[in-house]
């Protein structure tokens, strides 16, 4: 215990130091709403880049917060800053304001405007990894699965790097739901669940969930399903972890997982 608490401070300690050395960069509130966009998306469309700067052909995280679809904001997870990777905090409008459908177009902009511009920060924009939280991880599989939101941004889905969402909704959003009138607790299967869009592809997914006795209602079997079904399809390369202990809010054990699958892909 002594000799990994002693690894652990010094793991902390030469990333701190390596910060506080200049070897990291944050550029926040960029836009990529794009000209003509109201003030609603200027306010909540932005991205915040941290980076490394003197490292290039990375590998950048694109994160998306949790929040229902209806709260939350751009952030950074600290656990992920100075490890190598590139991350980007993505802002992206709320409901009620806009619908559903209107969030996920948001998060495609952002995926846009991190593929045509992560090379001006040295990144390498064939290696795009999508990841988040809840809602977050949501919105990171409807842009894998339904390839339709990322073309229409003349992205091509396939060209993603590997998805590593954290307790993600598969079924179709409880939002969603919520703006056909049907309750919380009845679960539907439609054009807004990930679940719907089971297609095989060749990019990596590992779906991350807490304990199913602990997690929401349902969000274990949810990832159990679509894992199912994505290798019933045929995809090659699909994993579900599940994190014994932690409830919904099992982001810290799930990082490690991300920076690992990721050092992985990367060989």
């Amino acid at each position: 215990m002594k000799r990994f608490l002693s690894i652990l401070i010094l793991s902390v300690s030469i990333s701190v130091l390596y910060a506080q050395n200049g070897k990291y960069e944050l550029k926040e509130n960029i836009s990529y709403a794009g000209s003509g966009a109201d003030e609603y998306s200027k306010e909540r469309c932005q991205v915040d880049v941290y980076y490394p700067k003197d490292k290039k052909d990375f590998v950048t995280i694109l994160w998306f917060h949790g929040g229902g679809l209806t709260g939350g904001g751009k952030e950074i997870p600290s656990y992920l800053k100075d490890k190598g990777v590139a991350v980007i905090g993505v802002g992206y409008r709320l409901s009620p304001k806009v619908k559903v459908e209107d969030i996920i177009q948001d998060a495609a902009k952002a995926v846009r405007w991190t593929f045509n511009h992560i090379g001006e920060y040295g990144g390498n924009n064939k290696k795009i990894v999508l990841s988040g939280h809840s809602a977050g991880g949501y919105l990171n599989l409807m842009l894998a699965l339904n390839p339709r939101y990322l073309k229409d941004e003349g992205i091509d889905a396939d060209q993603l790097y590997g998805v590593v969402p954290f307790s993600a909704q598969c079924i179709s959003h409880f939002t969603a739901r919520s703006e056909k009138g049907i309750d919380i607790n009845q679960p539907v299967v439609d054009e807004f669940a990930p679940l719907f869009w089971v297609r095989k592809n060749q990019v990596p997914i590992t779906l991350i969930t807490g304990d199913r006795e602990l997690e929401m209602v349902g969000r274990y079997e949810e990832n159990a399903y679509l894992a199912r079904m994505l290798k019933i399809v045929g995809h090659p390369q699909v994993k579900l972890l599940e994190l014994d202990g932690y409830d919904h809010g099992m982001t810290y054990p799930a990082f490690p997982l991300l920076l690992k699958e990721i050092e992985r892909w990367n060989k």
